[in-house]
Parts: structure tokens; sequence; C-alpha cells
């Protein structure tokens, strides 16, 4: 799949849902792999691209056994983690992206003052809080070289509620020095209600203003996207694919104008959505006008670039030009970027789609 470079949508473009450790270069992993003495299962880049990456489904479980190959060889070091935030940057710039919302979680990159260490990491002395400096540093870097606009995303790790009240401290420390949002990622099967520590982080950002998203009906059912909304008061909804199989929900959020951050290829390669594209809830999104992106998730992981996605739209979706250009729009009113800033960018979609902005956004 990842061969698929038809450009089908050749503008400028913005990207909401990608995660930074899923979007990292094999030559990175295979350079920090030897300078820490970490022992791959392959030593090229080919030969780890068939070990790190897929193309067929899988489940979410053995999608996520992937991170566990390569992450060692990143986590708990400085350079390693600056860099792929610099890289990453230098990534989307190529495929025309003009701004991104890249999401992590700073405890997944730290090696000291985090219970549990990620990865059978040694303890050493990189703190949460340092990765969100270091990723900031990587991403700033990146936007000046590039010219590019990068935000950042923390995300809390449902398993681990412990690590949720350091997040929403490290985005209100960070806020709009890159970090403009709080995220929740993992096993959608562990509700609020069995872990309200992430229910306490949410209420606090929500006090403090923070913007929220939340990992919610990309294999899980749509309880857990009211859960995301009601509870946790998400203005973006990650995936929410099997939102759409509760009428009275999917109705709700469509009323609310409720943005849903879509990833094709990735929800056919985690067995999120049934094989068939153009049964895909984006086609009933685009049907009923949703308020929706397209994004690559972990491109890394996935094999793939922002094109596979919009490929896979134009040739089993029956997106066109204008789709394509709503979509982004979309993604540029839903970003968490502040309004004067929101508003630059719109003016510069307009701008390169030859459309008129109109001024009640």
């Amino acid at each position: 799949m990842n061969t698929m470079e038809s450009t089908a949508f050749n503008q400028p473009k913005v990207e909401l849902h990608v995660h930074l450790d899923g979007s990292i270069k094999p030559e990175t992993i295979l350079h920090f792999a030897k300078k820490k003495q970490i022992k791959l299962p392959a030593d090229t880049v080919e030969g780890l691209l068939e070990h790190v990456s897929y193309n067929t489904p899988l489940s979410l479980t053995e999608c996520l056994r992937r991170f566990e190959i390569y992450m060692p060889a990143i986590a708990g070091d400085r350079e390693a983690i600056k860099r792929i935030a610099y890289e990453f940057v230098a990534m989307k710039a190529k495929e025309g992206v003009i701004y991104v919302e890249v999401r992590y979680s700073p405890h997944y990159l730290a090696n000291s003052g985090v219970d549990p260490i990620p990865w059978g990491l040694e303890q050493g002395d990189i703190t949460p809080d340092e990765v969100v400096d270091l990723v900031n540093q990587g991403l700033r870097k990146g936007e000046k070289e590039f010219n590019i606009k990068a935000r950042s995303i923390l995300c809390c790790m449902r398993h681990m509620p412990s690590w949720s009240p350091e997040v929403v401290e490290l985005c209100k420390k960070y806020h709009n020095d890159t970090v403009v949002a709080i995220d929740l990622a993992g096993d959608e099967s562990m509700t609020c209600e069995s872990y309200p520590g992430h229910r306490k982080a949410y209420e606090e950002a929500v006090r403090c203003g923070i913007h929220r998203t939340v990992h919610a009906g990309e294999v899980g059912p749509p309880s857990v996207v009211k859960e995301a909304v009601d509870v946790l008061k998400a203005e973006r909804i990650g995936h929410g694919y099997h939102t759409i199989e509760d009428p009275k929900l999917y109705k709700e959020l469509l009323g609310r104008n409720m943005h849903f951050e879509a990833c094709p290829w990735s929800s056919y390669l985690t067995g999120a959505c049934e094989e068939d594209f153009s049964k895909h809830p984006i086609v009933q999104f685009r049907k009923d006008k949703a308020n929706y992106s397209l994004n690559t998730d972990d491109p890394l992981v996935f094999g793939s670039t922002l094109d596979v996605d919009y490929s896979i739209a134009a040739k089993h979706m029956g997106f066109r030009e204008e789709d394509f250009t709503q979509v982004n729009i979309n993604a540029a009113k839903s970003s968490f970027l502040p309004e004067k800033e929101k508003r630059e960018l719109l003016c510069k979609l307009y701008d390169a789609y030859g459309m008129i902005l109109s001024t009640g956004l």
C-alpha cells in the first residue's frame, strides 16, 4: 500500500491525529539502537520495517506490540527525542502539511520520575517534563526550517490513570509552548468509571482552558464516545467510527458539530472497521456533512504517508477535490490553535484553494 504515491490532493493540508512515536524514521531507530547497543530484529531499514511495519489487518494489541520492538532505542535518550520531533516536522512538510498537531505520551519517552519505567529501560534522568521540553525544541527547530506550524498534544494512557494528573500539569506548564491539548489513548474497555484518574485530569483541563480530545469509538462501542463527550468533555473524538451504531448519539454529535479525527488506512489495519472501504463510516460522515478530517495515525507502523489515506478516500469513497478541500477546512476550524492563529491558518488555506474566506468562522 505504501507504494500508492498518486498524490490524490496536491494542496496544503492540515493533520490533527498522528502519533510521534508512530512516526519515527527507521534510519533513526537503527542509529540509536547502535549507539545504545540495543539488539533489534534486523540491522537494515528493509529488515527493520519487516518487523515494525505491516499492511494486512492485525488486532490493536498486536499492532501495539510493534512499538515494543523499537521504542527502547528512542525512549530515555535526549538526542533521540529531540531528533524524532524535528524529523517528524520535516516529514510532514514533505507531505504538503502546513499545520500539524502531533500527539505522544511524555511518560513513554521518559526513564525517570515514571512508574513503571517503560520498555524495560534502566532508570535514567529524563523525566516526563524534560521529554516535553525536548520535543518542543525539536518541533520549533523543524518549524523554522521547514516553514510549517507544528503543535503537540499530550496523551494520558487508559491503563495508567496514575500518570494523568502529571499529564494535565504538563499541559498547563507548556500551554501554547507547542502544547495545545490533552488526549486519552489506549484500551477502550477501560472506562473512566473504573479509572477515575482520567476524569479528574480532564476536569482540571476544563477548569484551566486546556483543549481536549479522546480516542473513542475506534474499536470500542458508542458508549465510549458518549463517555468521552459527556464525562471528559471532549471537543474532538479520535477515530469515532462506531458512533454511527448509535443513531441518537451520532445525530446529537452532528448537531454539535463534533469533530471526528478519522484515519482510514489505520482503521483497516487495526481491524477497527470492516475491510470494504466503500462501507467505511467516513462514507457516512461525508454523506451527512459531518465535521471530520483525514489523518495517518502511525505512519511508521502502517507503512504509509498522508497520501495513502487521501488515495483511499479518492479511490474507494468517491472523494473529489472539493471534498478534500472541505476536510482540510474542517481540520483547520477544529484545530486547537488560539483564534488569531486559527484565522491565519484558514486564510492560508482559502488562499491556496482559491476560495473566499467567510467572516463568520
